[in-house]
């Protein structure tokens, strides 16, 4: 179906600025949902009836490694530890390795499973061992889905499978996927490690993953992320790239093949890396204002806020950044505290004005630190 959407892509997001670029896109995007967001910045550049709670199937994963990562980062778990496998993960229909019941793999292999063959039996070991049971696990999931902001979201199980009555219930949006998958990537990028992979093994070589994502091999600069398909959800995909700095991730649910989602998910990741550009003002990190009667003569002033911009890739090469700081403050100076501005523009445009501020707070002289600053300097002079 073609759609005529409006892209809107706020330059000053961070600062509460004006200026936008406004881009008028027809894409013919055969999914019941989809959305287009840069990784970085977190801007939606492309959304399809992207706010619809729709059956997600193993996208839901990427809400399992998720929390398998933040376990792992956190230290409450490591990549060699020892998980086995319960009756219950064993029993795990759908896409698995055929885990049997007692057998053990360590964390990292359980996670190469989930990541390149969706294995949903790894997933509910990985759930028990984190949490004891995968209903607990599901506790977790909904509680970090809210944190995230994902609005439109419930699970009922870590895997997406729709083999249960309840398996109704469970139900995402394509923006919702997005957000999850910027905060995976964001902020635990070791696991593309796993999501890059094309095929590997498990078992010590005995048993072959190939992963189910094909972008994976055919789209330059993918990184991931989760493919899903069931009867129910039909066929979803949560894809990742990066060039040229620009990371992005396009989420597409209920298209009616595999090849639809890939092609779907390749024009938007074409889209966005044909228009727009990531770019990280210039800005001198040895800048300092002086303190009139601090204990410090001089402050270090620091960018506030977020540090990159999406702009329009045509105005990549004209992009310049003008600092203007105060000629001096008086003490008490405050962490924090305004010091200048970052004028960043493209040609005449002003594409931000960035707050520059002191990076940690000068306490003002005492009377006695003066008198013995007077002292010193008296005796100086004597001499």
């Amino acid at each position: 179906m073609k759609r005529r959407v409006l892209i809107f892509v706020v330059l000053g997001m961070l600062l509460g600025m004006l200026p936008f670029g406004v881009h008028g896109v027809e894409m013919d995007i055969p999914a019941k949902s989809a959305v287009l967001m840069d990784i970085t910045t977190g801007q939606v550049l492309y959304e399809q009836n992207a706010a619809e709670a729709l059956p997600p199937a193993s996208v839901t994963k990427v809400m399992t490694m998720l929390l398998i990562m933040e376990a792992i980062d956190s230290g409450k778990i490591k990549w060699d530890d020892t998980v086995t496998a319960s009756e219950a993960a064993a029993e795990k229909g759908g896409s698995q390795i055929f885990l049997k019941v007692g057998e053990t793999m360590s964390v990292s292999d359980m996670v190469k499973s989930i990541a390149v063959s969706s294995a949903n039996d790894c997933a509910c070991a990985m759930a028990e061992h984190l949490c004891g049971s995968e209903a607990a696990f599901v506790e977790l999931m909904n509680r970090r889905a809210k944190e995230l902001g994902m609005e439109n979201t419930h699970f009922v199980n870590c895997t997406g499978l729709d083999d249960a009555p309840e398996a109704k219930e469970h139900k995402t949006s394509a923006k919702d996927i997005a957000i999850m998958s910027r905060e995976l990537l964001l902020k635990h990028p070791d696991i593309k490690k796993f999501t890059t992979i094309w095929m590997d093994t498990v078992r010590n070589g005995s048993f072959g993953l190939s992963n189910t994502n094909k972008m994976v091999r055919f789209y330059s600069g993918a990184t991931g992320l989760k493919t899903g398909f069931t009867s129910g959800a039909g066929y979803c995909l949560s894809a990742t790239a990066e060039r040229e700095g620009l990371e992005l991730v396009a989420v597409v649910m209920g298209c009616a093949t595999s090849k639809e989602r890939f092609a779907a998910c390749k024009s938007l990741l074409d889209y966005g890396f044909s228009n727009f550009a990531l770019v990280r003002p210039e800005i001198n990190d040895q800048m300092t204002v002086p303190v009139e009667l601090g204990k410090a003569k001089f402050v270090k002033a620091i960018p506030s806020g977020q540090d990159a911009m999406l702009i329009d890739k045509g105005q990549k090469s004209s992009v310049t950044t003008e600092m203007e700081l105060l000629p001096g403050v008086k003490a008490p100076v405050s962490r924090g505290q305004r010091l200048g501005t970052a004028t960043v523009r493209a040609g005449e445009q002003i594409l931000a004005q960035i707050p520059l501020v002191a990076e940690e707070g000068v306490q003002e002289l005492s009377w006695w630190d003066v008198f013995v600053a007077v002292l010193k300097s008296y005796a100086g002079a004597k001499e």
